[in-house]
């Protein structure tokens, strides 16, 4: 009988709480500040942004948070996601290592980032909002909170980072389908939008300015509005800890645990989605050799090239002040391909482990990334975001350095979302017309020279 293919959990398996990795950390995590006093910020400061269940979420200790019963009732449309052997993969790479993927594409928007977008609409609609206001880089984020909103009664607009919107308009249309309203980032919606559209009419846009739009459209909106974020926030990556946890119960199915895990990384959700549940053994010592390993694009670098300061988390200077490893507020990205990793910051948990060496990174080029999913979806049959991709590129690279030393370990990522809606990139790959982008460090240094003034 040949080796099982597909692990695959019960609806009753839906995880009924999510794990909250302050809990197990063996450090304090830096207060975030408020932008105008420098202090730290209290629930006041984020009440007119955020429903006060994600606000006491953002800064519990508790290592277990229930999920409410209406949100798993959501989650089983698609939870529990398939956990794959890569069989076609390993004899492709002619590697002794077991490769192993976590699936997040068979949700309804196609990718890991309903698992938070349910939950945000779920404890806003508590709390008797109408209208939620976010971004969106390649449209994943965008798509999750559209049919997140339509579902629990929630109008959404989206603010889409303009090189994606035009990239990919089907993201745009499926949101618009889901009932959202849609506009590209930079837009004259908001002063912020204007304001950039005057300096660079053909300006491409960052998530960085696209959640400058959000908020300000939240604090200013004549309708009640709320902001939502996708990645980055400790509420967010709390919600995304269903992806690790069921893959844990699904690698005891398969009677092995894994040695490396791996994640691609823009803000950090998916990769803590699925890497926080494992780092919770590494850090309570049941899984001391384990390495969890972030992959990150080399045009936007900011875990492998970034500094190590307080900073905003959008371009205009409005949102609380995070300390991070940042590639500076002001930084704009350049228009690759993978437009969800395309920000100048990163989770705060993140960086703490990082900066502790509990957690590895790598950055990507681009040509690298579509090489490795084009592999992937050659041997496997799925296509993967170029996001996802990242990651696929990581776990190649140690499925190759497994034959190299003919160690047979056994290597896991999360296959974040699918490329339906990429096939442009793909098709620019395989025409040849992508390039690799090497960020010059002046672009960093320039932005950087912007950070914030913070007193230690």
């Amino acid at each position: 009988m040949p080796d099982q293919t597909k692990f695959v959990l019960p609806e009753s398996e839906v995880p009924k709480a999510w794990y909250n990795i302050q809990a197990d950390l063996p450090f304090e995590l830096p207060p975030v500040l408020h932008p105008g006093t420098q202090q730290p910020v209290g629930p006041a400061d984020l009440a007119p942004l955020f429903p006060m269940a994600l606000i006491q979420q953002e800064v519990t200790k508790e290592r277990w948070v229930e999920i409410p019963e209406p949100v798993r009732d959501v989650y089983r449309l698609w939870r529990p996601t398939p956990l794959y052997r890569a069989h076609r993969l390993e004899k492709a790479l002619q590697t002794p290592a077991k490769i192993f993927y976590k699936y997040e594409g068979v949700s309804p928007a196609g990718s890991h980032k309903p698992n938070t977008a349910v939950a945000q609409a779920f404890y806003n609609q508590q709390e008797g909002v109408k209208r939620l206001a976010t971004e969106t880089g390649a449209g994943q984020w965008g798509s999750a909170l559209a049919f997140a909103g339509q579902l629990l009664g929630i109008d959404v607009k989206v603010y889409m980072v303009r090189v994606s919107y035009d990239q990919k308009p089907y993201r745009r249309h499926m949101m618009e389908t889901w009932g959202a309203k849609v506009v590209p980032s930079p837009s004259p919606d908001t002063s912020t939008g204007r304001k950039r559209l005057a300096e660079d009419p053909d300006c491409t846009g960052s998530l960085g300015l696209a959640i400058s739009e959000a908020v300000e459209d939240a604090v200013t909106s004549p309708t009640p509005t709320k902001y939502s974020l996708g990645s980055v926030l400790n509420h967010v990556l709390l919600h995304q800890t269903v992806i690790g946890i069921e893959s844990k119960r699904q690698f005891d199915m398969a009677g092995v645990y894994p040695d490396v895990v791996i994640g691609c990384i823009g803000g950090g959700s998916n990769f803590a989605g699925f890497a926080y549940p494992f780092l919770a053994d590494k850090l309570t010592g049941k899984a001391n050799g384990l390495r969890v390993l972030a992959i990150e694009p080399a045009a936007a670098p900011s875990l492998t090239r970034g500094v190590y300061a307080y900073d905003f988390g959008d371009t205009s200077m409005m949102t609380p002040l995070v300390r991070m490893y940042t590639l500076g507020h002001g930084f704009m990205p350049a228009p690759i391909h993978a437009g969800g990793l395309r920000y100048h910051g990163m989770a705060s948990s993140i960086c703490e482990l990082y900066r502790n060496r509990l957690v590895e990174a790598r950055a990507v080029q681009q040509l690298a990334t579509f090489e490795a999913g084009l592999l992937f979806a050659r041997a496997e049959g799925i296509i993967p975001a170029p996001e996802a991709a990242h990651a696929i590129r990581g776990a190649i690279d140690e499925a190759i350095r497994c034959r190299e030393e003919g160690k047979a370990e056994t290597i896991a990522f999360n296959l974040s979302g699918h490329g339906h809606f990429d096939m442009t990139s793909y098709d620019r790959y395989l025409a040849g017309k992508l390039d690799d982008y090497e960020l010059p460090q002046a672009e960093i240094d320039r932005a950087v020279a912007e950070l914030p003034k913070v007193a230690s």
